[in-house]
């Protein structure tokens, strides 16, 4: 029998004396429920033998073997460019079919509200595991924050290849949670006494960065174009995205593999433990902020993902002029090599299993 998350959780009514509903999550424990958990294996499995899955593993492997293996950086910008803005585009035109309503408003504040508050959890944790200074691990923790916009990017395609749908609105969730965290993550060295402060060099780093810029842009042109402005540039962004998506997943395969083998000596197993744990932590914060929102199956998904991903392109930059005393070394190493290649072959995939099985049917 197919998967469906109401196979294994149902959610029900139920009409009290007063006139209130109760609403409860009530469990189907039957003989169905191992067949389910089957094809619950069965779907992370399938997602883990996606093309952009296998095509990051074959950039990773090929940069641990030494390969010559290459891809012109300006090739890998301009990759990074179009599925920016493909991922924007199609989101404003999502928003402009469906409109704006108070859950739009309530899942931007939720991720808002998890990027302030993931670098607190990410530093504790840091200064419980790893013996990292004070500005260290408040580097660390602003990338544990703030979002991976290709884990993202992969997420979503993962999870419609499913046939599943999702929030329009999620790609500016995903905008909006890139700055708080460095906020969080400088008030945190601040109380160290570091000198970490806020100006203007820092806004502009942090508002202005290529990546956010085009993706909120990209965003407000499909809202502002809906179905008829996605009616003319279909051919370029929706057909050739997935194979645009495997290439640059092979680029980062080969700059993860790299990163790691620099990185030998300098990090120690506490902290790639670290690199896997907070994104499992993050994941189940997110996905109460989605519970919580009432976001259908595959923005639970997506929710989850941001929560869990480590920013490895805006914070680096950000990092570079509000602490420059803390060792990139450390935080690209962690966000990039150890953080992304999890969630790509792992994170994603149980992110979404996770979320077919918790999220109410309305």
């Amino acid at each position: 029998m197919p998967f469906t998350s109401a196979s294994l959780v149902s959610f029900k009514t139920l009409n009290t004396n007063d006139g209130l509903a109760d609403k409860s999550f009530v469990l189907t424990c039957d003989a169905a429920y191992g067949d389910d958990m089957a094809d619950l294996l069965a779907v992370a499995g399938d997602n883990l033998l996606t093309p952009m899955i296998l095509c990051f593993a074959l950039g990773l492997f090929a940069a641990l073997a030494r390969s010559e293996l290459t891809i012109p950086e300006a090739f890998a910008k301009a990759m990074s460019i179009y599925l920016l803005f493909a991922i924007g585009f199609k989101g404003g035109v999502a928003v402009a079919d469906h409109g704006v309503n108070g859950q739009i408003l309530l899942a931007m504040l939720g991720g808002i509200a998890l990027s302030f508050a993931v670098p607190l959890v990410a530093f504790a944790l840091l200064r419980v595991m790893t013996k990292l200074s004070v500005v260290d691990a408040a580097a660390v923790s602003a990338h544990y924050g703030s979002v991976s916009i290709v884990t993202f990017v992969t997420a979503a395609s993962v999870i419609s290849g499913q046939g599943l749908a999702y929030e329009g609105f999620m790609v500016a969730v995903a905008a909006a949670m890139e700055a708080p965290a460095i906020i969080s993550a400088l008030w945190l060295a601040a109380r160290a006494g570091s000198g970490a402060r806020m100006d203007a060099r820092l806004w502009h780093e942090i508002m202005l960065d290529g990546s956010i810029v085009l993706l909120v842009g990209a965003f407000l042109i499909g809202a502002a174009t809906g179905a008829d402005g996605m009616a003319r540039i279909d051919a370029f962004i929706v057909a050739p995205f997935q194979g645009v998506l495997c290439l640059f997943l092979l680029d980062m395969g080969l700059v993860a593999g790299r990163g790691l083998r620099a990185a030998k000596g300098v990090i120690g197993l506490n902290i790639v433990a670290f690199g896997m744990l907070m994104p499992m932590i993050g994941a189940a914060l997110g996905l109460g902020v989605a519970l919580l929102t009432g976001l259908s199956v595959g923005g639970t998904a997506l929710m989850m993902t941001l929560t869990a991903s480590a920013s490895y392109i805006a914070v680096p930059a950000a990092m570079r002029v509000a602490l420059p005393e803390a060792n990139p070394s450390i935080y690209l190493t962690l966000s990039l090599g150890i953080t992304f290649p999890f969630n790509l072959v792992i994170g994603i995939s149980a992110y979404l299993a996770v979320a077919q099985i918790l999220t109410p049917i309305s």
